[in-house]
């Protein structure tokens, strides 16, 4: 299975880190955020990876390099102008078309079973499975609706939905997508992914949400920068990933 890492963001509500810096290569106890999340896809063999560039992307590109040291095969899409999390995905349909493929934000730190994820997928084959998690500030993260049997079906209260009460969940931002989702994103120009889920709950394209309980932290802000410092810093959390080579 591919994946794709979305690494274009600004990260402007981490200035002034990022001022010099793209958001992906801060520093995380002596390794770039980026990193982690390379190292988590190889756990799982999954080594043939796109990483989209926009905001300071040379000096990703330079850091990364062709992920031999990783035993991986990077390569790199440049978005001259962002492009935005479908857009980005639609640039390089013609890499990700021909099976499943997982994308992953880059601005994340988490311990997943991944292989649970891509077989849950395999095993009820629906257009897309996202990552799920329960959160006490569900609708600050932007609330997804789930019924009881996994299947998503609203974001942010779209579409209308008429049925049983849904659970409140928040995207953890991991997903593996068939490449028929790849069929609702624009040719060109900036466009999201939830844009793209939308119009697929719409027509009755089945997405469901894999339920994930274990640690994750979004690396979007500097309180959340450095609480996740301390976390590594003083083991309240051990990436099984980061024990390899």
């Amino acid at each position: 299975m591919k994946a794709m890492i979305l690494a274009a963001g600004l990260g402007t509500r981490l200035r002034p880190l990022t001022n010099h810096l793209p958001k992906p290569l801060l520093p995380l106890e002596g390794r770039p955020l980026i990193e982690y999340t390379l190292r988590l896809l190889r756990k799982y063999a999954l080594t043939d990876v796109v990483i989209n560039l926009h905001y300071q992307g040379d000096k990703i590109r330079e850091a990364l390099g062709n992920g031999a040291r990783w035993g991986m095969e990077i390569q790199y899409s440049e978005e001259p102008q962002i492009l935005g999390t479908g857009g980005g995905i639609k640039k390089m349909a013609h890499f990700l078309s021909e099976e499943p493929f997982l994308v992953i934000n880059s601005d994340i730190l988490v311990e997943i079973r991944l292989d649970r994820l891509i077989a849950f997928h395999q095993r009820h084959k629906p257009a897309a499975t996202l990552v799920l998690r329960e959160d006490p500030d569900v609708d600050s993260w932007g609330a997804v609706g789930i019924d009881p049997h996994h299947r998503i079906r609203q974001f942010l209260g779209k579409p209308d939905w008429k049925g049983e009460t849904l659970g409140k969940r928040m995207f953890a931002g991991i997903h593996v997508m068939d490449p028929r989702v790849l069929s609702y994103i624009p040719d060109q120009g900036f466009y999201t992914i939830i844009d793209a889920y939308v119009e697929m709950l719409q027509k009755g394209e089945p997405l469901l949400g894999h339920a994930f309980k274990d640690y994750w932290t979004d690396i979007g802000t500097l309180e959340r920068y450095r609480n996740a410092q301390e976390d590594l810093k003083v083991g309240r959390v051990r990436l099984s990933y980061m024990t390899e080579g």
